[in-house]
């Protein structure tokens, strides 16, 4: 008898683009510091604009600063992707505390909130910026 897998029935965080305005800051363990650009965030982790990749799997420390959250967490490197400039590389947070959590998920929310209304008020706008697996 064939058995099918079950589907993944966990929900994905809501990730909330902000394609490059949101500075951050890269502590790696060496005590080298970089810099880069948030494109997508969520409470679970994100996704980098780097100059140069870093090796899948160093753990670093991120700061930034989104909404009335200041951020300072440890997060692990995913595999990178090239970009036409540099490149995409997407990160998970290794420890977030509750607190930052709790405060970057209000932010993250108000931040889904401005964009669905702004693309609502405005009809040749592009679609809001929120990145979803879902289909509408």
């Amino acid at each position: 008898m064939v058995r099918c897998a079950q589907p993944n029935t966990t929900a994905r965080a809501p990730r909330v683009k902000l394609v490059g305005t949101v500075l951050i800051l890269l502590l790696l363990e060496n005590g080298r510091q970089l810099r880069g650009r948030l494109h997508q965030l969520s409470v679970s982790g994100g996704l980098l604009h780097l100059d140069k990749p870093l090796d899948e799997g160093i753990k670093v420390e991120l700061a930034f600063h989104v909404g009335k959250s200041t951020v300072r967490a440890k997060a692990r490197m995913l595999f990178p992707m090239w970009a036409t400039q540099g490149c995409l590389q997407p990160f998970e947070f290794d420890s977030l505390p509750e607190e930052d959590s709790q405060k970057l998920q209000v932010d993250l929310q108000k931040l889904l909130k401005s964009s669905v209304q702004s693309a609502r008020s405005s009809p040749d706008s592009k679609p809001p910026a929120l990145a979803s697996d879902n289909p509408v």
